[in-house]
């Protein structure tokens, strides 16, 4: 999420935020930009609309007929996000995935898009060389080896509960681990991400790791998209793992999660955006990871999501952004958790693994193979790479390069200790 200095995503869903984060960007102050502002997406402001319109600048009792009327608009909004299946899944955690006719996703209900079909992928770009190992088996939901049928697209259902918990977001504080790259133009963002299943001490918090690609100026009217896995209790209902997307074109006054609104197309049957991932990364133990490029296709300008080595998930057609209807300027990736400050401390939710960079493999989070796609379309090692933590002792973050894993950082920690309060 936004590292700026803007605090309106969304007038009414204001978040602040802390992260620990890795970037490419042209501007020399962004390194010490520590306080970032996270903005939930048009879906939870809507939600959180309806609250607020029940109970702003009164003292007043809330009455049944206002709670009907709440759950009148939530069930209608639900009418727009929910597409009628052809085939119902039932995932082991609970989930319910929805297969839908491609040409009846959200995406299509953009004015933009209207009356479109889902392309096809694009070629990869030059020293694309993938070393993933094919797997069916990334998300729970295929525990069972079902899939939705061609044709379709999986979509993880959206619940009156879920509108529910999202109608209660209040202000909080993000924190970053993260490196970063700028300077250049940047056409693509490609990165190994360890998985874990980290601690959220408060429902409302969350923690992630993800790669950004920017345009714009950050805090004024950056463009965003953004991938990776994330724990988010308030938004899925569980402290699970889950792959996610997210963007934005206007500096966070607005922006959508995985398929909650119209814009991102998806193309694969095969992957589910907010779906759990599986397995995940133990300590000491058995370590997974995966590999996400982000990639501007240079024959029809679309950013499309690879997850590696073979899905292509979909694409966010150019036509939704200005300034990455054009290339990048800002690549970053990194680790990200949402701080409440629970009765006046620091959380003691999670980054990554929950501990310190220092304890190295097995026991800290990692990103590596850190590479962007340059003005030539080549995919390449990641120059000059920044890295920042916005309290190292809460959490934070060692880089380096080796020949195995590329440019690669560890990163993360436990959040509340004896030196961070």
């Amino acid at each position: 999420m936004d590292r700026g200095t803007s605090s309106s995503f969304c007038r009414a869903c204001p978040w602040r935020l802390s992260s620990f984060k890795i970037s490419l960007s042209p501007s020399p102050i962004i390194p010490i930009l520590l306080l970032f502002l996270l903005v939930p997406s048009p879906f939870f402001c809507h939600v959180r609309s309806l609250k607020t319109a029940d109970s702003r600048a009164t003292n007043r009792t809330v009455q049944p007929e206002d709670e009907l009327q709440k759950l009148k608009m939530i069930r209608a909004r639900l009418k727009d996000i929910n597409k009628p299946p052809v085939k119902i899944i039932q995932s082991p955690d609970g989930d319910i995935i929805d297969c839908v006719l491609s040409h009846q996703q959200p995406a299509f209900d953009h004015p933009l898009l209207k009356g479109q079909k889902p392309l096809d992928p694009p070629k990869r770009p030059n020293g694309h060389n993938s070393t993933a190992t094919a797997t069916e088996t990334l998300q729970l939901w295929r525990m069972s080896g079902e899939a939705c049928p061609e044709g379709t697209v999986p979509i993880r259902r959206t619940s009156e509960a879920d509108m529910l918990r999202a109608s209660s977001f209040q202000m909080f504080g993000k924190k970053y681990a993260a490196g970063y790259v700028s300077g250049d133009q940047y056409y693509g963002a490609r990165a190994s991400i360890n998985v874990w299943a980290p601690n959220v001490a408060e429902q409302n918090e969350f923690s992630l790791a993800q790669l950004w690609v920017n345009g714009g100026t950050k805090g004024v009217d950056v463009n965003t998209i953004e991938a990776g896995w994330q724990t988010f209790p308030q938004l899925y209902g569980d402290s699970n793992p889950r792959f996610f997307i997210y963007w934005t074109n206007d500096n966070y006054q607005s922006g959508c999660y995985n398929l909650l609104c119209a814009g991102f197309v998806q193309t694969n049957n095969r992957f589910v955006l907010g779906g759990t991932a599986n397995p995940w990364s133990l300590y000491n133990a058995g370590q997974f990871e995966f590999t996400l490029m982000v990639y501007k296709d240079p024959v029809s300008g679309n950013w499309w999501l690879l997850v590696e080595p073979m899905i292509w998930v979909g694409y966010w057609p150019s036509v939704l952004f200005n300034h990455l209807g054009g290339p990048a300027n800002i690549v970053d990736f990194g680790g990200e958790i949402l701080n409440s400050s629970p009765s006046g401390s620091h959380t003691s939710t999670q980054m990554g693994s929950g501990h310190f960079a220092g304890e190295g493999f097995e026991k800290a989070a990692y990103f590596r193979n850190l590479q962007v796609v340059n003005g030539n379309n080549y995919l390449i090692p990641v120059q000059n790479l920044q890295t920042w933590a916005d309290n190292s002792n809460c959490y934070d973050i060692q880089g380096g390069t080796t020949d195995a894993w590329g440019n690669y950082f560890f990163y993360g920690g436990p959040g509340r200790n004896a030196g961070c309060p």
